[in-house]
């Protein structure tokens, strides 16, 4: 168990942690752990090792991990819809996919104006069914995270699918590299991350605000929401008070809805991105680079994440 304590920059930080936990290592292994989804029926938290082209598994009645999946297309952000499916971005499989209940595997998009996607990187549900996420080019620019390959679409951009017809639109295209994504309580505003930074190093890494739009399918220009200045802003979450809790290189930082820094939890590792789980949903759940850690919090996740 660490001793790193939880650093107070607002004063309403401090309704939203207990001073007396601390940050759990829960299991160590991964070469790069992201994509956390956790399954309260089964009391389990799946998350991906993207290298290793493998989806792992955290029992929390017995806290074991064990492997979930192998060679799904080096999976990297997942969610989990109102159903209950785990629905993945693929980067090798350039799509994002879902796992139904028989357990087969079923595209839901791999393809934008009769172009390939780049590789699909994290994703959120909507309360209406529709499915959003972002299509940097990660998977497709080294041998690490997928395979090298030239980007058809040329731009990465944020796309939405509408599960009545299966079509792909995309919502945003003045991203550099979309990275996490989350809507507010509300889902009045979407959330967006840019971590561009690892392109050009002269871009600093951004969460932008983007107002949704009446009929619920478009989104206005975003404002800068929050700017990292440790490393990149990756996945995040959003508690049902409207917080964001997200991923830095030092760590997890968390926002008021105002855009106040109100707090950071010292992590010691780079973080790719965090979810919320327990039976209570208020044990955030940290993908370290190679571990996964938690700490319990006086907030709740949403229902599905």
């Amino acid at each position: 168990m660490s001793e790193n304590p939880h650093v107070q920059l607002d004063p309403r930080f401090r309704a939203l942690i207990f001073p007396h936990t601390r940050l759990e290592k829960l299991w160590t292994g991964t070469r790069w752990a992201e994509g956390p989804a956790y399954f309260p029926a089964a009391r389990h938290l799946i998350f991906s090792d993207i290298p290793n082209d493998r989806l792992l598994r955290f029992n929390e009645c017995d806290n074991t991990v064990s492997v979930f999946l192998t060679n799904g297309g080096h999976q990297n952000g997942h969610t989990v819809d109102q159903q209950g499916r785990l629905i993945a971005c693929e980067h090798s499989g350039r799509a994002v996919s879902r796992i139904e209940q028989d357990g087969s595997r079923k595209v839901l998009a791999s393809h934008y104006q009769g172009k390939r996607l780049n590789s699909p990187n994290d994703v959120v549900v909507k309360s209406d069914g529709t499915i959003w996420f972002s299509d940097p080019t990660y998977g497709i620019d080294s041998e690490y995270e997928g395979y090298v390959t030239e980007s058809e679409i040329g731009a990465s951009h944020v796309y939405r699918i509408d599960p009545a017809d299966g079509s792909v639109t995309a919502v945003i295209t003045d991203m550099f590299k979309p990275n996490g994504l989350a809507f507010s309580p509300d889902e009045s505003l979407l959330y967006v991350a840019d971590s561009g930074t690892t392109h050009d190093p002269s871009f600093q890494s951004v969460i932008r605000a983007f107002q949704v739009g009446r009929d619920g399918k478009s989104v206005s220009e975003g404002r800068v929401f929050a700017t990292c200045d440790a490393g990149i802003f990756d996945g995040f979450r959003v508690d049902v008070a409207g917080h964001i809790w997200t991923s830095t290189g030092v760590g997890v930082r968390c926002y008021h809805p105002d855009g106040t820094l109100l707090g950071h939890i010292p992590v010691p590792e780079i973080v790719g991105n965090v979810t919320f789980g327990g039976p209570k949903r208020n044990r955030l759940y940290i993908m370290g680079q190679t571990s996964l850690y938690s700490l319990f919090l006086n907030t709740q996740g949403p229902k599905y994440c």
